[in-house]
């Protein structure tokens, strides 16, 4: 009768804590849901919840507003007819991109317009790349009907944010079909590896106890009803199978966490998926994200360097009194001979090369910066104006205070910052003009004539623009040392400069500019202008037009722009490559970007040589590159999300048995699927365990796929942390998390597991030997009371305080990493030690039994009394010998336990002892009471425990575990 009581009480234990899971995903869930929108009827405004929204709606979304479905962008309150908004919680990257409303319904003069044409969009199918979208917009009313192509500038993913000004969409996905949910995979339910162990040690001993029957049986000779007796059998030592395990072991699980959330040296920390908190203490592989998780998204403008002379944060002061000199020399010349009779400077560039001054370098250099860029200014209204933005703009005069600057790049927002602090200061900027304000407070307007953008295939952008003062006009270009080296003129140090640069862990950008004349930029746009009209390969034609442009370039100056990185990222990532952890690095970010933070952050070590697997598109050139990077050793692999697809598409398993040799591997330009697909490709290849760490909504897929995902509350929101299992607050708490949590949960569980085992086993090997004796019998040795009383009061205590076992004190933990590397080969619990546990519980049974047997008095219910005495006090010893150091709760335990049980034998004995001649004859308290009982028990324990002491002591002296070695 008991077991199914206990099974019952341990399912449900079980059933209640995922219910509670699942109810706090519910409303979670809900609170997204019911979140309200105003959509556009025929009839004006009405609320709804973002659950009800259908395709073909038209909603309004204001300013910080999450966007719910996927929309193609009709209009907006911006005079430009664009919006920036923010796609964090998309790819992850932090900066703002740029959208474009459908110039037919911007055009319409008022809003309830867009219900008196007549037009209709047309969308392709819903498809996993959040990268592109093809369309079309037409309205058939108009007298020729007008067709606009739409593309991805003209569409709002869901999970977005607007980030300035208030927009109107049509809804063309909603729910499964949005990007947003596409790219995120299904979860899966995470069972720990120390538990799948667990139960493979289970199947065993089910097998143990079907052959131990089956023994008894033919031993019996077969006689009679076999059959009958067999599942007699089969009851009786039915308490081999550990039942009371996955209780003891749920109840360890949600001690863990809660040590988890309580330790004051991760604060907010939260465990989210209470199954898992072993599987720390078992990971080989840890795959992180860059943004956000190691760096912290913040750039900083670090190093300008001219060549000759190199500015560093403390001479930026030199820089600004350069820039004043300059403005303030050529303010007087111009007062001076009266700006409309100087001639534009033309004649310089025929004549002959005199060297600058340092002074006119640097303000050509900050000049430059000031206006090559993306960047606009934006005003936030003043609290005192509200409704009247039109005049705001006018009143504001670009006052400092409310200025903040928007880009796609936190790079460009870094450059455009740090002119302003050295005097030159961006006020306003359109599509066909900038201004810039000087230190002494002059307005200078320029013309933008021409933009190129910067791409990841061209690594540069440029600007033409034209002085309103001087007529000058100007090719201004900036980008990346490969792409810049061979457009600028000869010279001698940039290239060694940009190495040094990186080396240092900045973010290098080399700036040059290129004086043109009137008829040099007529001729100019005037090929472009064709080019841009053609048909067939538009974008070559276009490309080479403005390769005319690129020869000869005047180098201006090189900067250096740092993205700082999180809190003791460095000392954390050397703790997890001494824990024997292989970092790989999934990120969306550039190539080059990537391989500089893994500088930076000592992710690869100084002395380590980088491989980058070039881009590769076919077979053949994955299988030659491959080949290359085989002839390294030692270096650390550098390679882009498209190079990988190719290979994992033709050569999945070689690419992974290289890749798994590196000591660090960085993966950029990765999709979030991507991500999630390196995480199952590490599972299936290695059979190791793996942990993904990120903070953006593009890496929930991949911190699902892993065994252990762990999510930061970052700038990017906490969709990654609410998806994850265990989420911190900073990247620097992951060492503490895995070293001591991780650690000390496994080696706990593994001992608690084994110890429930035995205390099952011991009992049923006393049965075994209790039936041998007399003849084969299926008589049940102890009576059912006191099995359940074995199995909870009397042990339960004892055995589950071994929950707060530690081996080493935490802060030797951290310092010695190493030691974590003894964990993975998941030596705590294996096949091994549990035969010598096997092995144990058999000795003591025995010994418990024989002893009872050969000491027994004339009534044979005293050997059930002397046995069960010395099982309880054995078992109670046992924990004292399992524990490596004591806490006193521990000891309470044993005593309480201790206590009950003698409690036990007084009051049972009232209870109990009428009528019921088992419980009479078994508490016969003057037997109790006696010496010879209690030399008996004495005797028996000891003989059963004692020669487990002496082995344990000679172990330990002999070939004593590591962490023995740093205590003593």
């Amino acid at each position: 009768m008991e077991v199914p009581l206990y099974q019952g009480f341990v399912l449900a234990v079980t059933i209640v804590r995922e219910a509670v899971d699942e109810f706090r995903r519910f409303q979670r869930d809900k609170e997204v849901n019911s979140q309200l929108y105003s959509k556009l009827t025929v009839r004006g405004k009405v609320q709804v919840k973002s659950s009800d929204i259908q395709v073909g709606d038209l909603i309004i979304v204001e300013k910080n507003q999450r966007i719910p479905s996927d929309m193609v962008f009709l209009r907006t309150s911006e005079k430009a007819g664009s919006c920036f908004i923010r796609t964090d919680q998309l790819d992850g990257e932090t900066d703002w991109k740029l959208k474009v409303a459908v110039s037919c319904t911007q055009r319409l003069p008022a809003l309830g317009d867009l219900f008196s044409i007549n037009a209709y969009v047309y969308a392709q199918k819903p498809q996993l790349d959040i990268h592109s979208f093809e369309g079309t917009f037409t309205r058939e009313d108009s007298d020729p009907p007008v067709h606009e192509s739409l593309s991805i500038e003209n569409t709002l993913w869901a999970s977005t944010i607007v980030a300035s000004g208030t927009v109107i969409g049509v809804v063309i996905y909603t729910g499964k079909e949005t990007r947003s949910v596409m790219n995120t995979s299904n979860p899966k339910n995470k069972v720990g590896l120390l538990d799948l162990e667990l139960n493979q040690l289970t199947k065993a001993l089910f097998l143990a106890l079907v052959a131990l029957s089956l023994v008894m049986v033919t031993l019996q000779g077969f006689v009679g009803p076999w059959y009958r007796n067999l599942f007699r059998f089969l009851l009786l030592f039915s308490y081999i199978i550990p039942i009371s395990l996955r209780v003891n072991l749920d109840m360890g699980k949600a001690a863990y966490g809660w040590m988890i959330m309580r330790d004051e040296n991760i604060p907010g920390t939260v465990v989210r998926t209470s199954t898992i908190p072993e599987e720390l203490g078992r990971l080989v592989y840890l795959l992180t994200d860059k943004t956000g998780t190691l760096t912290q998204n913040e750039m900083i403008f670090k190093r300008l360097h001219l060549g000759t002379v190199s500015y560093g944060t403390d001479t930026m002061d030199e820089i600004q009194s350069h820039v004043m000199n300059s403005y303030s020399q050529m303010y007087s010349q111009a007062s001076g001979n009266n700006a409309s009779s100087t001639p534009p400077r033309k004649a310089q560039s025929s004549a002959p090369k005199v060297r600058k001054s340092v002074s006119s370098r640097v303000h050509e250099a900050v000049k430059a910066i000031a206006l090559c860029h993306n960047v606009t200014p934006v005003y936030e209204a003043r609290a005192g104006v509200t409704g009247e933005t039109e005049y705001a703009e006018v009143d504001q005069d670009f006052s400092d205070e409310n200025r903040t600057y928007q880009a796609s790049s936190p790079d460009e927002v870094a450059l455009v910052q740090w002119t302003e602090s050295v005097g030159l200061t961006l006020v306003n900027r359109d599509l066909t003009s900038m201004q810039l304000r000087t230190p002494g407070g002059q307005i200078l307007t320029y013309c933008v004539l021409q933009m190129f953008p910067f791409t990841s295939e061209s690594k540069r952008m440029g600007v033409i623009v034209r002085d309103e003062s001087t007529a000058e006009i100007t090719f201004y270009m900036k980008g990346a040392d490969v792409a810049m080296s061979t457009i600028v003129q000869y010279n001698d140090w940039l290239e060694e400069e940009c190495g040094n640069m990186a080396r240092e862990g900045l973010r290098t950008l080399v700036v040059a500019k290129r004086a043109l004349t009137e008829e040099q930029y007529q001729d100019f746009e005037s090929r472009y202008s064709q080019a841009k009209l053609s048909v067939h390969d538009r974008t070559l034609k276009v490309a080479a037009v403005v390769e005319s442009l690129e020869r000869e370039m005047e180098l201006l100056c090189l900067t250096g722009v740092e993205d700082q990185l999180q809190a003791d990222v460095r000392p954390t990532l050397e703790m997890l490559r001494n824990a024997g952890i292989k970092i790989w690095m999934l990120t969306g970010d550039k190539l080059e970007t990537a391989t500089c933070i893994a500088k930076s952050s000592h992710l690869v070590s100084r002395t380590q040589d980088i491989h980058t697997f070039r881009p590769v598109t076919s077979r053949g050139e994955a299988h030659l590159e491959l080949n290359a990077f085989r002839r390294k050793h030692d270096c650390a692999l550098v390679i882009s999300g498209d190079s990988l697809e190719v290979c994992l598409r033709y050569y999945e398993h070689e690419l992974a048995e290289l890749a798994c040799q590196c000591p660090a591997v960085v993966c950029c330009r990765c999709s979030p699927t991507q991500k999630a697909r390196i995480v199952k490709l590490l599972q299936q290849r290695t059979g190791k365990r793996t942990c993904a760490i990120g903070d953006g909504g593009n890496d929930v897929s991949m911190i699902q796929a892993a065994d252990c995902g762990i999510g930061i509350e970052g700038k990017e929101g906490k969709q990654a942390s609410l998806a994850a299992d265990f989420s911190i607050t900073q990247f620097k708490h992951i060492g503490r998390l895995l070293m001591v949590h991780g650690r000390s949960s496994y080696k706990r569980s593994a001992a608690l597991g084994q110890f429930v085992m035995h205390r099952g086993l011991i009992i049923s090997t006393m049965q075994a030997v209790f039936s041998s004796v007399f003849y084969f019998a299926s008589v049940p040795l102890y009576q059912g009371f006191l099995m359940v009383g074995y199995a909870t009061i009397y042990t339960m205590f004892p055995v589950f305080s071994l929950v707060l076992d530690q081996d080493v004190k935490p802060e030797m933990a951290m310092l010695y990493p190493e030691l974590y590397k003894d964990l993975t080969k998941g030596r705590s619990l294996s096949f091994k030690t549990f035969l010598v546990w096997v092995l144990i519980s058999i000795y003591q049974g025995g010994i418990l039994m024989y002893g009872a047997l050969l000491l027994f008095e004339s009534e044979f219910v005293h050997v059930v009394a002397i046995s069960f005495t010395a099982l309880i006090l054995t078992e109670l010893l046992m924990v004292a010998l399992t524990v490596r150091t004591w806490h006193w709760l521990m000891v309470v335990a044993e005593f309480l336990s201790l206590g009950c049980y003698i409690a036990s034998l007084a009051f049972l004995n009232e209870y109990f002892g009428i009528g019921r001649v088992s419980f009479g004859a078994f508490l016969d308290v003057a037997f109790i009471t006696t010496v010879t009982f209690l030399w008996k028990v004495s005797a028996i324990t000891v003989v059963s425990c004692l020669p487990l002491y002496v082995l344990k002591y000679l172990k330990r002296k002999l070939s004593p575990p590591s962490y023995s070695k740093l205590t003593s």
